[in-house]
């Protein structure tokens, strides 16, 4: 009865550790086919990490003291913001393609260093935008302080939308600003803050160093965010972004025209020129009316998609 006994304990036994063994190698493959389905559940083998940050940084060849913990996490923050905002950073890298070759020849020529077409990039997405504050264009001038830099605003004609003319117009700030504070990363600063803003806190706390400034958080962060971008458009593959070059928004091929007259009707002045209205505000959207008194008989120049470079929809 004993050996009867031991032989159903050892029976059941064996049954309990069959069924075991089955369970364990039923989750393995279950944990393998996961596994091997994981790039149908993550395209791209797609994965959200902490971006690599460059052991040193410069601003126009001025260092960025990444040995501070604050201007570090600082950095940091914008390069997480730049990397993970792709609709935002896929558009910058579009648009970059045709509006930084003209920003780059224009910064060469004033004598400004070249990472100040990162400016313009953190002021405006290089869109022609209009701020809260009522800012407006590439560079986000002003009404009050477009004229000081040259720039024509009124109710026909607003500069602050010429790609060229408002570039010249930041350059001469930028240049006067360097001139004011001795860095090119105070300078930059202003252009978010204002030249008395900066020299204000200049005074009152006694620095001469953009980083060892206590900012308003948009000041702050905006010398941090130009340099974010700067590196992160730069080496956009290293941060994900595969944008093929036949994806890039191609740069205007267009000629100008003179204008130093009265122009009664704007969408005339195009038609005689085989090009429509709406076109011609695309190529000069520093023209705010559909009409061009010019009392003054200023010179403007007019720019002109060359033949067969622009599409024109037929009415």
């Amino acid at each position: 009865m004993q050996l009867k006994n031991n032989k159903l304990i050892y029976f059941a036994s064996g049954i309990i550790f069959s069924m075991l063994l089955l369970f364990i190698l039923s989750f393995d493959s279950s944990k393998s086919s996961i596994s091997e389905n994981s790039n149908e559940k993550f395209p791209q083998n797609y994965k959200v990490i902490s971006p690599y940050i460059p052991e040193q940084l410069d601003f126009c060849g001025e260092r960025v003291p990444l040995e501070n913990i604050d201007v570090s996490e600082r950095i940091e923050r914008e390069f997480v913001v730049q990397t993970y905002y792709h609709s935002a950073s896929i558009l910058y890298l579009k648009r970059m393609n045709r509006w930084f070759p003209v920003i780059e020849e224009i910064l060469r020529t004033k004598g400004v260093p070249d990472d100040f077409k990162y400016l313009a990039l953190a002021e405006s997405g290089l869109e022609n935008i209009v701020s809260p504050a009522g800012a407006l264009g590439f560079w986000q001038f002003m009404s009050y302080n477009g004229p000081k830099y040259g720039l024509i605003i009124n109710s026909e004609v607003d500069e602050r939308y010429n790609i060229e003319k408002s570039t010249y117009a930041a350059c001469d700030y930028i240049l006067e600003a360097k001139e004011k504070f001795g860095t090119w990363t105070l300078a930059a600063a202003s252009y978010n803050k204002g030249l008395n803003g900066i020299e204000n806190q200049l005074e009152r706390q006694k620095a001469t160093n953009y980083f060892n400034l206590v900012l308003n958080q948009e000041t702050s962060r905006y010398i941090p965010r130009i340099l974010a971008l700067k590196y992160v458009m730069e080496n956009p593959q290293f941060y994900g972004f595969d944008i093929k070059e036949d994806q890039l928004y191609e740069p205007y091929d267009t000629y100008k025209e003179k204008l130093d007259t009265s122009v009664t009707h704007l969408a005339d002045y195009a038609k005689l020129r085989g090009i429509n209205y709406k076109t011609l505000k695309i190529f000069n959207p520093w023209l705010r009316d559909n009409f061009l008194t010019n009392k003054n008989n200023k010179t403007y120049f007019v720019k002109l998609p060359k033949k067969g470079t622009f599409e024109i929809i037929p009415d």
